[in-house]
């Protein structure tokens, strides 16, 4: 189980106290941003498209995209320029990837 965590987000560290017994690996993806291929992926996988994962308050969406239409690449390239951008916490296993908010929506995937 990966866990893309900002450990300055309260969810992302409630997510991550509700897996802390479980073998987790932590992505620091705003210190280790990741890349266009693989976030791509993990978008895919989600079985969402990449504006779903756009933390639109931000002040930098607001600075640089609000009200531009904005293809898939060009979101997706957005949350790697800027990845405070991407919603979070994001936990994957082998057979899925979700959007845990609220948090205790890991809970669901451990049984799986």
């Amino acid at each position: 189980m990966k866990i893309y965590h900002n450990n300055r987000c309260s969810k992302s560290r409630q997510c991550l106290a509700l897996i802390s017994d479980t073998e987790v690996t932590i992505i620091d993806y705003i210190k280790n941003p990741l890349s266009f291929d693989q976030l791509n992926v993990l978008i895919r996988k989600m079985g969402i498209q990449p504006e779903e994962l756009i933390r639109k308050n931000e002040a930098q969406w607001k600075e640089n995209y609000k009200d531009k239409v904005l293809s898939r690449n060009e979101y997706i390239q957005a949350m790697i320029d800027y990845p405070r951008l991407m919603e979070r916490p994001i936990v994957e296993t082998a057979k899925e990837a979700r959007l845990c908010r609220p948090p205790e929506l890991v809970l669901q995937m451990l049984k799986l």
